[in-house]
């Protein structure tokens, strides 16, 4: 089942932050839909993965989960 998280990533600064998440976020759920905005620093995850495995995934790229 789909479900959507909404995470704030303050440190992602640029165009390749965002897409180092992404990338971050689809190797564990190819699947997933990421919508990921520098400017607000926002990050829209539709993914079929538990929340926690997420934010896993992304402060393993480095990079803080709020």
């Amino acid at each position: 089942m789909q479900m959507t998280l909404e995470f704030t990533v303050p440190d992602m600064a640029c165009s390749a932050c965002a897409t180092s998440i992404t990338q971050a976020v689809t190797a564990i759920d190819p699947t997933a839909e990421v919508k990921a905005d520098p400017k607000t620093k926002q990050v829209s995850i539709q993914t079929q993965q538990p929340e926690a495995t997420v934010k896993q995934a992304i402060a393993s790229a480095g990079y803080t989960v709020q």
